[in-house]
């Protein structure tokens, strides 16, 4: 705990444009989600006390999923695949886009309280809006008509969006930060790619971007929307119950 406020104390600037990432996300959600409820003809408080309550349990899902962690054959081993996106995605169809955002933000400060930081906070705002890149566009789309064809469009919709951010992400951001960071030329991690991954052209992050992290983006999305459109509609009765 003592490590993980110094480490805020050393990236103040940081950790206060992260935190502004999430009231910006969070506010964009919050009048997309309005706007469905108008076209659906209902009023919702964006938040009650069971809802908080959800939002709660499946941050702690979420976050628990995030520590199980599968290596890739197709990437070098500092991506590692997880699916705590799941339950976020599922909480998000039943309790609105904002409520979304929330969840992603409480997953990742729940795993910084039990882990920390080996990023300087880097990766942890990669994962969360790589994160809110599947679950804000699926939740939306399901928001303003919600019926199983465009939960399945919002999932195919959110899993593209992921991927193709989640890939420009790492090529133009995430992989120069990492290089920088951690004092490596970008060719040294580059290398690791190539040594992994024969389709990938030495010495591209063009190339690593399409071939080692769209791949695991794509993989996650859709294994994590798979299984939401299969648990979703039998849970959705507890859910809106409140007896879960």
């Amino acid at each position: 705990m003592k490590e993980l406020f110094t480490s805020v104390a050393e990236h103040a600037l940081y950790v206060a444009s992260f935190f502004g990432i999430i009231v910006l996300l969070f506010l964009i959600a919050l009048a997309l989600e309005k706007a469905g409820q108008k076209v659906r003809g209902v009023k919702e408080p964006v938040f009650h006390t069971r809802k908080v309550a959800m939002i709660g349990m499946f941050s702690a899902i979420s976050a628990l999923l995030m520590l199980a962690e599968f290596p890739l054959p197709f990437a070098p081993g500092f991506y590692e695949l997880d699916f705590s996106e799941l339950p976020i995605l599922v909480g998000a169809f039943a309790y609105g886009p904002a409520a979304g955002v929330m969840m992603e933000f409480l997953k990742i400060l729940l795993k910084l309280f039990i882990k920390g930081t080996s990023t300087a906070f880097v990766g942890d705002l990669a994962n969360f809006v790589v994160g809110c890149a599947l679950i804000l566009p699926a939740s939306v789309i399901y928001a303003f008509r919600k019926n199983k064809k465009t939960a399945l469009l919002g999932c195919v919709i959110g899993t593209l969006t992921m991927t193709v951010f989640g890939t420009a992400f790492n090529i133009v951001y995430l992989l120069p930060a990492f290089a920088e960071m951690y004092h490596m030329p970008l060719e040294s991690i580059l290398e690791m790619g190539s040594q992994i991954n024969p389709l990938m052209t030495e010495g591209s992050i063009i190339s690593f971007g399409v071939v080692c992290v769209a791949p695991m983006n794509l993989l996650k999305g859709t294994v994590d929307s798979v299984l939401t459109m299969l648990i979703y509609k039998p849970l959705r009765p507890l859910l809106k119950a409140g007896r879960i």
